[in-house]
């Protein structure tokens, strides 16, 4: 066992599947000779080789283009984009290419990519940085969607990712890239995708999160001290997402709140609530809440704590939903 970091944890992953797959191949901006912007590839280049961790000239299209052909071809890339709001000039490719190879080829071919990137906001960014568009690749076919949020599961479900033959879409939540220590096995491990992590059980009340929030989750249940017995989950895949184990907590608990820091309309809590409509509307106690972003662009640094979900307003959530 390893005390380790998101950050740690994602190179620890990388390295683990290039020693083991020499088709494995690591690209994206500065990712070789600088160890890429937040350090999650530092050193591996010099391990590994500039032929298996590859400087790519900035332009994402381009990026993602190159890991479909070779992806195609018999590699396995993984793409990183440096910001997550740099990913929608890399929608093309993804839309049209990779989430269709497998339909398009009838099953001759598939695309096992992963495109890595940083999101969300609390860091303070610039523009286009620190954007949450989860609910836009879960939208569509052919992709998977996964968000980590601690050290043990970003080394597993990236693994997992890795060894996927279909395109995964792994967005690394760097508000807590290194807020989050854990002990996490150095040997071989995958977290499979698809399966939610019950993190807490309880029998009042559901929570639901992914990513970041899942932290802010946490810091919310801790300041209840015990009011509601509550359940969190942390949905870990967002396509495909765990639907059974939803509904079996909101089955048992007849209430949910639902966590997520992107914008709230079309947001994924939306399909979340009409899959807990379709299993288990009679369980229900009270309608699901959700705690969202507001529907605008996100802002600049000094509004962010207003834009940004936080435990105040998951607590508010909670007592509505327990005073329906």
């Amino acid at each position: 066992m390893v005390v380790t970091n998101i950050v740690q944890a994602v190179t620890m992953g990388l390295r683990q599947e290039l020693a083991r797959d020499k088709n494995v191949v690591v690209m994206g901006e500065d990712v070789g000779l600088n160890g890429g912007v937040f350090r999650a590839t530092d050193g591996l280049q010099k391990e590994f080789g500039a032929d298996r961790v590859v400087d790519t000239p900035l332009a994402e299209l381009s990026i993602v283009g190159c890991a479909i052909g070779m992806a195609v071809n018999g590699l396995r890339p993984v793409a990183e984009i440096q910001f997550s709001g740099f990913m929608y000039s890399t929608f093309d490719q993804l839309l049209s290419h990779a989430g269709r190879i497998r339909m398009r080829s009838r099953g001759r071919f598939t695309c096992p990519i992963v495109v890595r990137t940083p999101y969300g906001g609390g860091i303070r960014a610039l523009e286009l940085h620190c954007e949450s568009g989860e609910a836009i690749f879960a939208h569509t076919p052919g992709l998977k969607m996964v968000v980590p949020s601690n050290p043990y599961d970003t080394k597993g479900l990236l693994a997992a990712a890795i060894r996927d033959p279909d395109p995964v879409i792994f967005y690394e939540p760097m508000r807590i890239y290194r807020a989050i220590k854990q002990d996490i096995p150095e040997k071989d491990y995958i977290v499979p995708l698809g399966k939610a992590n019950v993190i807490q059980e309880g029998d009042d009340l559901t929570l639901i999160s992914w990513g970041a929030m899942v932290k802010t989750c946490q810091e919310a249940v801790e300041k209840l001290n015990n009011k509601y017995s509550v359940e969190l989950v942390d949905l870990r895949t967002i396509n495909p997402y765990d639907a059974e184990a939803i509904a079996d907590s909101v089955k048992k608990t007849g209430r949910c709140v639902i966590v997520h820091e992107a914008i709230r309309t079309g947001g994924f809590a939306a399909e979340l609530i009409a899959s807990i409509n379709e299993k288990v509307l009679l369980s229900l106690e009270a309608p699901v809440i959700r705690i969202t972003a507001p529907d605008v662009p996100f802002p600049l640094a000094k509004l962010e704590n207003y834009f940004l979900p936080d435990a105040t307003r998951i607590l508010k959530g909670i007592e509505r939903v327990m005073s329906y």
